[in-house]
């Protein structure tokens, strides 16, 4: 098992969760983050005077998948966040030990 964290920009999580509901992943978590890259912030003008901000708004995107859809869900991740432009965000693949559904107490494939 793997998970799987994303982080997009926020007007594409609509098509993310629906691309992913597409190739079969039905749960995942997402939370509202800030963070940069390359892009380093942005300045803005508010009452005429100049500020720096330094942490865009992002968002994560949690799921853990069986091994053999983790390229499918990447596959269909990156075809749903690309938009061309710096900030388009990242994706990590982490290894699962074990996942434990608490309401019936099934362990890991069947927990998923």
């Amino acid at each position: 098992m793997k998970k799987i964290e994303a982080i997009i920009k926020p007007f594409k999580l609509d098509e993310v969760r629906e691309a992913l509901s597409e190739v079969g992943i039905t749960g995942l978590t997402v939370t509202e983050v800030k963070g940069f890259g390359r892009q380093k912030g942005h300045t803005e003008l508010y009452r005429g005077a100049e500020y720096v901000v330094d942490f865009l708004p992002k968002i994560k995107i949690e799921v853990v998948v069986a091994t053999e859809h983790v390229e499918p869900a990447i596959d269909a991740i990156v075809k749903a966040a690309r938009t061309g432009k710096i900030g388009d965000g990242k994706i990590f693949v982490m290894p699962v030990e074990q996942v434990v559904r608490i309401r019936t107490g099934e362990t890991n494939e069947s927990a998923i």
